[in-house]
């Protein structure tokens, strides 16, 4: 049976493979926030600052760095799936080749419901112990279950394997007011329209489409964090993002 491995356990399977485990370091800059940048074709259409520094920063960081070592799983598994020593891995890149075959529309529609569909949604408290982990795809999948920033993070890679350009992916973390709860989707540029995959649903609705109920908070995609200008977690929250934006404003 499958079990989790840890980052250090993968890095050995990879050397003993003979491959240089590169992880490229991001410099925390001095600082909280840059100048606010006017960037109307983002999701929600809405203006964004820079995040460099902070919790959640420093967990999305994180997080890539472990995204960056499951690649190289992915890759040798890709190569020669009969050797790949991770269930997970194999299982990732038939979610991957489906959505492949596909274009458009249907390809995010098949990783958002091939990903809905194999998760089991269950808070970090119930699974770790302790509240916010953000884990990489493979671990999820090899967990069976996550929260909804795991969801995301795996759609976000699964999208990009899937031949989407980071360019026209985004995660953004949102306030939903109706729940009085901070969520985590994948929003996806098609057509010049933002789609949101929520792992609450499989019709994947556009950003405006989801603004009576959801209020953006912070922006992720392949240059780090941003934050949507005025934006604020009302109240305290499940996920502690208004204890992040404390911390990156103080």
């Amino acid at each position: 049976m499958w079990r989790v491995m840890s980052v250090s356990a993968w890095r050995a399977i990879l050397l003993v493979w003979g491959l240089t485990l590169i992880s490229p370091p991001m410099e925390l800059i001095a600082g909280t926030l840059t100048s606010t940048v006017d960037r109307t074709d983002e999701p929600f259409g809405l203006s964004t600052s820079m995040v460099t520094a902070g919790t959640l920063l420093e967990r999305w960081l994180g997080v890539e760095r472990e995204v960056d070592d499951e690649r190289l799983v992915l890759k040798i598994c890709e190569e020669n799936r009969a050797s790949c020593p991770s269930h997970a891995a194999i299982e990732f890149l038939a979610f991957v080749d489906s959505a492949r075959t596909l274009e458009g529309r249907a390809r995010l529609g098949e990783i958002n419901r091939a990903i809905n569909l194999r998760i089991k949604p269950m808070s970090d408290l119930a699974l770790y112990g302790v509240e916010d982990v953000w884990s990489p795809p493979l671990a999820t999948l090899d967990k069976g279950a996550g929260d909804c920033e795991d969801y995301a993070i795996a759609k976000f890679v699964a999208l990009q394997e899937a031949g989407v350009s980071a360019d026209d992916l985004r995660i953004v973390i949102l306030r939903d007011d109706i729940r009085e709860e901070d969520h985590a989707v994948v929003a996806a540029r098609l057509d010049g329209n933002w789609l949101m995959l929520d792992n609450r649903h499989m019709v994947m609705a556009e950003d405006q489409q989801v603004r009576d109920y959801y209020r953006p908070i912070f922006l992720i995609d392949h240059d780090g964090v941003k934050r949507y200008s005025g934006a604020s977690s009302t109240s305290g929250g499940s996920r502690g993002y208004e204890r992040a934006v404390g911390q990156i404003l103080h």
